[in-house]
């Protein structure tokens, strides 16, 4: 029995134990007001916790691109200006499933919205709302985004 789950253990569990992290990109999306920089969430559609719009890279766009689609997607975000290059990176475990998580790194790209559409993709899936960057801080449930989250 030992010896069954000694290889279960270095053909399944090593392996994705030892894999390197999958990459996401995100839109850290914010808009300046007469009461200050705030900053947009929404939450995620498993938990129901507060995240940024994020999602995995997509065929023939740029990780800038993506992450716009991806704001798109989940928040609705028009007439956006992106940055070229990521403000941060976070790390988290992305659930899969079965209890099952994959290591994550998300490189977090600032953009400044333009515009809110009512209807987008995710509308029915999500919450979105608009906060001060240090509100936003608390509510996020990763560090390295909650450092980043405090920079801008």
């Amino acid at each position: 029995m030992m010896q069954k789950l000694k290889r279960a253990w270095d053909q399944v569990v090593l392996p994705l134990l030892q894999r390197p992290k999958r990459v996401q990109v995100a839109a850290l999306c914010y808009r300046d007001t007469p009461e200050g920089r705030r900053v947009l969430l929404i939450t995620s559609r498993d938990t129901g916790r507060w995240i940024v719009p994020k999602g995995w890279p997509i065929d023939g766009l740029d990780g800038p691109g993506s992450a716009l689609q991806e704001a798109w997607e989940e928040a609705g975000v028009t007439e956006a200006d992106i940055e070229s290059e990521p403000i941060g990176f976070y790390e988290y475990a992305k659930g899969l499933g079965e209890g099952l998580t994959v290591p994550v790194e998300t490189q977090v790209y600032l953009t400044r919205v333009g515009h809110l559409e009512e209807d987008y993709p995710d509308a029915r899936l999500r919450k979105r709302a608009w906060f001060a960057p240090k509100e936003a801080a608390e509510l996020v449930d990763e560090p390295d985004l909650k450092a980043i989250l405090g920079t801008i």
